[in-house]
């Protein structure tokens, strides 16, 4: 079986022969073998090890990506930030902690920005509400979700 670990920028693992691979996504670890059905599945901040043909064992530690079992003989990772052992060596014990909490905040701005782009929305909503009041017609106001139910 082959394992393929990437990330944007670069290809972080490429091993053909691996014999077991074990991932946890929010539903809990599994374990893929050769021969597994064809599978997909979100991967959270989490460590991915495998056994190789020789024997050795091998991880990743990867930062939230997408997992693809193909024709039993293919896995494919593709993820935000992906380490490997000799990076993870240098991250030191909070490695871990620490790629959970930049996903905590990259959240944390998002939902931010998507409040500030609301916000706005209804800022442009208002203003072209006073000019179409002085003409004569107004249209419905938007709520909220932008559903247009909040006048109803």
């Amino acid at each position: 079986m082959r394992l393929v670990v990437s990330t944007p920028t670069s290809r972080v693992v490429d091993i053909d022969g691996v014999r077991r691979i074990r991932a946890e996504d929010r539903t809990g670890a599994f374990g893929i073998a050769p021969g597994h059905a064809d599978f997909l599945t979100l991967l959270p901040v989490s460590v991915v090890n495998w056994l190789d043909a020789e024997g050795s064992e091998g991880f990743a530690l990867v930062r939230a990506g997408v997992l693809t079992v193909h024709g039993g003989d293919l896995v494919e990772i593709a993820a935000r930030d992906a380490y490997t052992e000799a990076q993870l060596a240098t991250l030191g014990d909070r490695a871990l902690a620490e790629l959970e909490r930049a996903d905590e905040t990259e959240d944390v701005a998002r939902l931010s920005d998507t409040r500030l782009h609301l916000a706005t929305m209804r800022q442009v909503e208002r203003v072209l509400r006073s000019g179409r009041a002085s003409a004569g017609s107004e249209p419905p106001m938007l709520d909220r979700r932008g559903t247009g139910e909040a006048g109803r």
